[in-house]
């Protein structure tokens, strides 16, 4: 049995003359955290919002658990069970936090009225197990009230809430706390004991050596590393991120003198 959850295959993204991803190929796992590195421009972004059915591929193939999904939109990703924070957490500054965590996922009774209280509840204990926030008094506080660290972490809170097979985060501890980060990090290893599998979109290698089992390194749109943590260091995804698909050779070649 394949312990394959998403594979894509030679995506590729163009707008207009600009090719943004060149065959880009890898694989998910299940029970697996993955961390998708790279500096500004590598493509990250862009990766993450195919996968997320957010935006389409030029070209390429999108399969899930051995079939393929000839139809890739978010509807389609989010019914397979891909729940994705993006950097620009897209929450409603008006609205209450709970509000916001059930944002198109309304709790309502056999009425159709929403159940506010059990919501409200639902997102305290989330708020307080889930995602260490310090300085939210209430769930019912407007998100317009926060912190940029703390809406980020309801963000996060949100899409843990409603995790189902796979977690996509881009950059979700640029924001936060060290002690917030350190909440989320540790989460994703215990989200991967209970069958949920993450990708680590981030610029901090530490971060991602910490938790990942796995780490795929973009370079202008292609993919240039695609490594297990024990056969890797560091040190070298540094030199893959920084100085790509050349620094990533000189490095090894340095170390074989």
């Amino acid at each position: 049995m394949s312990n394959e959850l998403l594979r894509l295959d030679g995506v590729t993204k163009r707008y207009g003359p600009n090719t943004v991803l060149k065959d880009v190929s890898f694989t998910i796992n299940k029970n697996e955290v993955v961390g998708l590195l790279g500096d500004n421009g590598a493509g990250k972004s862009t990766l993450v919002k195919i996968m997320s059915g957010v935006v389409p591929m030029t070209e390429g193939s999108y399969s899930w658990e051995g079939k393929a999904v000839p139809n890739v939109n978010r509807a389609e990703t989010e019914r397979l069970g891909v729940e994705t924070i993006f950097q620009d957490s897209a929450l409603v500054p008006q609205m209450s936090i709970s509000r916001n965590i059930f944002m198109g996922r309304e709790m309502t009774n056999a009425l159709g009225f929403m159940k506010i209280k059990k919501m409200d509840d639902i997102a305290s204990e989330i708020l307080d197990t889930v995602v260490t926030i310090e300085g939210i008094k209430s769930s019912k506080q407007l998100v317009q009230s926060l912190s940029g660290g703390q809406a980020q972490a309801v963000a996060i809170a949100r899409a843990v809430h409603f995790k189902r097979s796979l977690l996509i985060l881009d950059e979700p501890t640029s924001a936060l706390a060290v002690r917030a980060t350190e909440a989320l990090l540790d989460y994703l290893v215990q989200l991967k004991s209970e069958g949920v599998s993450s990708v680590l979109v981030t610029h901090n290698l530490h971060h991602a050596f910490q938790v990942c089992d796995r780490h795929i390194v973009m370079n202008h749109g292609k993919k240039i590393l695609d490594v297990k943590r024990e056969e890797t260091t560091v040190e070298e995804l540094t030199a893959a991120v920084v100085g790509g698909a050349e620094g990533l050779e000189k490095y090894r070649a340095n170390k074989k003198k």
